[in-house]
């Protein structure tokens, strides 16, 4: 029985952070081998942090990178064990993103990446390349200051193995667990037992199975050891990383870390059966037909024992249940710990939220007040490193720490309601309620006297005040003044912002919360500048039929229970009077639900539709419901929108990324913001489609008949919509 202990781990890096970096990965190594493992596998790039982006092309961060390394072998934390370190590696004036395998104060390989990741937010081919040599080994030639310390001149570097005496392991980097001809699979077939992988992998909303499923059928297929080490944290940029670093045995999980946590480092270790790999794979009559003819894959001897013989009391670790968060507890416990690592990160003191009663800004401060809770509990389970930050953030006196989550949130979030004349007492009772579970500082600031100035100092210079629609105005007067408020509250939130902390004796200064949600960020349905405008949102990426979901999960859950009520009350914003016989109405403002705008938002982005394409699919999706020319008009509709306030994605708050179809314009979705907003030539193509259907008599009859069968079912892809007018005004877009 050949029984290995390996330890595999979650790392909080901050880019171009040398120093924290450094400190977190020699505390994995030593966690490692404080519980006796041989091997230990850390992050993707987890030298440098893996967000680095155009760092990257500086020498500098290469030549940092070996200094560490360096600190490492010198320091003898590699003596007996193992590690696998993540760092860029330039040779031959190419730089490769590399796992770096260090035994006993000594290089044994250099990995270079052969698999990159370039799409979504992925732009690894803008600053690494591919290593493609598979057939042998090359020298690399280190550099001298690591030559002399570790007394070596060159190490193998390429795509192999290392074959030790009594195992052989091998490296998969992040994309490579992935694609379809992985290079797992030779080095299955050539008898490699244990696989790392170092990654770097953010959370999106229900993706973690994803992961999951591919480390399992890796496993299942080829046998063997997956170990598995991600990122963890904000390390500076829109991304989460959340972790959940994973052992995976024969297709079984023997172990899973903890996906969302605001710890620094955590160690993950298994006892593994190598036997039981052996014994797996020579089962399979396929795997030893396919592994009798192979192609001989290169290695590297190294004459050292890495497993314990049997003993007793030795007994491998067994499967385990995979845990996987509910969609609402994502989207709470993956923001609240970006948001944690950008307070303390950036050095504010807090934040501040514009709060108006509403589902999203609602969202966002239970979303903070989740954080608070985590934060007082890994206080309470002795996190030393949360309740340092803490503290200082608090700015809390010596001997005090935070023990109750609202009297934390007491110190360090601000909530304001900027209600103006058109605000109803619904929504100035709910965010007055919310803010007092959570226990955020609140104020009720009316903002008329300020609309009122600008308004008559437009009136002296114009001779011109803009009246509502309701009052018998314009459109453009509507908008206008609808605009007007929403940009005062920008204005006001960070004026608050800034010097609310010294109304209080405080130091410092808090940031700003944004609360606009993906859908309608990619409808364009808010202001430029208006109070979305922010440092940071927490929720900018997830839908709006999420963040309902959301908000019952949080009621409940959070013990916030006044979000049932902000969940239940329909979506307005409030910048039109109300009336009598009127009320404004989001859905009613877009020309299109919500749950439409999911639909038009995953065909556009995931599914690569242009306008004729998603007038296809959704012909076919809503057969029964709407009539070609209806679902023309909806295609026309979203897409003139789309087109006309694209520009607003230039100037978005930088969001959480948490969605697929996001329309997040400075990484993840790339296009053009000045378009043609009549798409005439698409447009046209789509009248000709709708007239050739309408000339053919069994589509319409096909219609009738599935929507007689289809009477009163609801398709979560969208199939039963509601018709919503497509003629309305677009009041609070503004430009």
């Amino acid at each position: 029985m050949r029984l290995l202990r390996v330890a595999t781990c979650n790392l909080n890096q901050w880019a171009m952070d040398f120093d924290t970096n450094l400190r977190n990965v020699k505390e994995s190594i030593a966690r490692a081998k404080a519980a006796g493992a041989a091997v230990r596998v850390g992050p993707e790039l987890e030298l440098t942090g893996y967000g680095c982006e155009d760092h990257f092309l500086e020498q500098d961060t290469a030549a940092h990178a070996w200094e560490c390394l360096k600190d490492i072998l010198s320091g003898g934390y590699t003596d007996g064990i193992l590690c696998s370190i993540g760092m860029p590696v330039i040779f031959k004036s190419v730089r490769y993103n590399c796992q770096v395998f260090c035994l006993n104060s000594k290089i044994v390989m250099i990995r270079p990446k052969i698999s990159l990741a370039n799409d979504g937010n992925y732009r690894e081919f803008r600053w690494f390349s591919a290593w493609t040599f598979k057939d042998a080994l090359v020298d690399f030639q280190l550099p001298l200051d690591i030559s002399e310390v570790m007394c070596q001149d060159t190490v193998p570097f390429g795509y192999g193995f290392i074959q030790f005496l009594d195992v052989s392991l091998a490296a998969e980097t992040c994309e490579e667990l992935f694609t379809a001809n992985a290079p797992r699979i030779d080095l299955a077939l050539n008898g490699v037992e244990v696989f790392v992988n170092a990654s770097g992998s953010h959370h999106q909303l229900r993706k973690l199975s994803l992961r999951i499923d591919s480390m399992r059928n890796a496993t299942l297929a080829c046998g063997g050891v997956y170990m598995y080490a991600n990122q963890q944290g904000c390390d500076g940029g829109r991304l989460y990383y959340d972790g959940c670093c994973c052992i995976a045995v024969n297709g079984d999980v023997v172990a899973q870390g903890s996906q969302f946590s605001l710890k620094d480092v955590e160690v993950l270790d298994a006892l593994v059966d190598l036997d039981a790999v052996s014994s797996y794979r020579a089962s399979v009559s396929s795997f030893r037909e396919q592994a009798s003819h192979r192609t001989n894959v290169p290695f590297v001897k190294v004459p050292y024992k890495l497993c314990k013989p049997f003993q007793s009391g030795m007994v491998p670790t067994g499967p385990v249940e995979v845990m996987y968060h509910r969609p609402e507890e994502e989207i709470a416990f993956g923001p609240s710990c970006w948001l944690w690592d950008y307070l303390r990160r950036s050095r504010a003191s807090g934040f501040l939220l514009p709060l108006s009663g509403g589902a999203d800004s609602s969202s966002v401060a239970a979303i903070v007040g989740c954080m608070c809770q985590l934060v007082v509990k890994d206080i309470e389970s002795g996190d030393e490193q949360v309740k340092a930050d803490a503290m200082r953030i608090g700015q809390y006196k010596d001997g005090e720490f935070p023990k109750d989550s609202r009297e934390l949130a007491k110190r360090l979030f601000y909530t304001v309601y900027m209600g103006t004349e058109n605000s109803s007492e619904g929504t100035r009772s709910r965010a007055k309620m919310l803010a007092e579970e959570i226990g955020s500082f609140h104020l009720d600031v009316p903002i008329d006297s300020i609309v009122s100035a600008l308004l008559s100092l437009f009136e002296r210079l114009t001779g011109k005040r803009p009246r509502y629609k309701v009052d018998g105005g314009s459109d453009t007067e509507n908008l206008g003044l609808q605009n007007i408020q929403a940009r005062i509250r920008m204005v006001l939130a960070f004026m608050m912002a800034s010097l609310m902390p010294w109304v209080h004796n405080k130091s410092g200064f808090y940031l700003v919360l944004g609360s606009s949600n993906v859908d309608e960020g990619l409808r364009g349905y808010l202001t430029k500048y208006d109070c979305s405008s922010a440092d940071i949102n927490p929720i900018g990426s997830v839908s709006k039929q999420d963040l309902r979901a959301f908000l019952r999960w949080a009621a409940v859950h959070l013990h916030y229970s006044s979000l049932a009520e902000v969940e239940a009350a329909p979506p307005t914003a409030e910048l039109e009077p109300i009336r009598a016989d009127y009320n404004q109405l989001d859905e009613v403002d877009m020309g299109m639900t919500y749950e439409e705008l999911s639909i038009y938002g995953r065909l556009r982005k995931i599914f690569r539709c242009g306008p004729v394409s998603m007038f296809q699919n959704l012909c076919h999706r809503w057969c029964g419901t709407l009539s070609p020319s209806e679902v023309a008009d909806k295609v026309k509709h979203f897409f003139k929108y789309y087109a006309i306030n694209r520009h607003k994605m230039t100037v978005l708050t930088p969001s959480y990324h948490a969605e697929s179809y996001s329309p997040e314009d400075n990484r993840f979705d790339l296009r053009q913001f000045l378009y043609n907003a009549r798409w005439p030539y698409q447009f046209r193509k789509i009248d000709e489609l709708v007239q050739d259907m309408d000339k053919d008599g069994k589509w319409v009859n096909s219609t009738e008949g599935e929507l007689r069968r289809r009477k009163g079912v609801r398709s979560a892809e969208g199939g039963g919509m509601g018709v919503v007018a497509v003629g309305s005004a677009n009041p609070s877009a503004g430009s």
